[in-house]
């Protein structure tokens, strides 16, 4: 299972074990680690390695601590890119409109993969998303129906990486594009526009017209990033 250690930069061979037990399916979703002592007794390292190598995993995101439990694989991966990338887009001074770019670029790919797919159970969840963001008053409301409206859309192209990806990036938005979301629900107008956008980009699901779809999602974010652009 385990293979003994013996060469420098010990912690990184111990990471290194543990993603290929993961790549090669020895330890899947949801699976204990060994205790620290069991890692130490079959790699043959220090205590020390075995900590920092664990801490290094929880940072990457592979892995959670559970008081009173120990170490296990994680079971969801769905936040798990915020985290690396914001840092990278801090360290890279990266611009914010950079962000917007490619979240254009993922969905409206995205959207045309979910025209295909998309169930009857994933059309009723978006229509009830489309008509709650055109009826509700309250903006704060307003913006978790728009969230998950794309998210939703995300889920039914069904490709995890996809996913992972649109929400990292949706998360990248809210922390170095702050409030931009609520800043376009203040506007009445902009609230029929975007309630208006939602319902042809459901209709265009609902007939599973991929070509549709993607046009409406390009207009509709072309639309979005030009009132963000216009408030940075």
């Amino acid at each position: 299972m385990f293979t003994p250690i013996k060469n420098t930069k010990v912690y990184e061979q111990v990471i290194e074990q543990i993603e290929n037990m993961i790549i090669d399916g020895t330890l899947k979703k949801g699976d204990k680690l060994p205790s620290e002592r069991e890692l130490v007794e079959h790699l043959q390292v220090s205590r020390t390695s075995i900590r920092e190598a664990l801490r290094a995993l929880q940072v990457m995101g592979l892995i959670e601590s559970r008081q009173g439990e120990g170490n296990f694989i994680k079971q969801s991966f769905e936040n798990s890119l915020f985290e690396p990338l914001s840092v990278m887009f801090m360290l890279q001074g990266g611009n914010p409109e950079e962000i917007i770019e490619v979240r254009k670029l993922l969905e409206v790919e995205t959207v045309s993969r979910a025209a295909v797919k998309i169930n009857e159970e994933q059309l009723k969840n978006l229509k009830k998303l489309s008509d709650a963001f055109k009826t509700s008053k309250d903006e704060n409301n307003n913006v978790k129906f728009d969230k998950q409206f794309h998210y939703e859309i995300a889920q039914a192209a069904g490709n995890f990486l996809i996913i992972n990806i649109l929400n990292a990036m949706s998360s990248l938005m809210d922390s170095f594009l702050k409030d931009a979301r609520r800043k376009i629900l203040v506007n009445k107008e902009n609230l029929k526009i975007l309630a208006e956008q939602h319902g042809r980009i459901y209709e265009a699901l609902r007939l599973h017209d991929a070509k549709m779809a993607s046009d409406e999602m390009n207009k509709h974010l072309a639309f979005t990033n030009m009132y963000i652009k216009k408030n940075m």
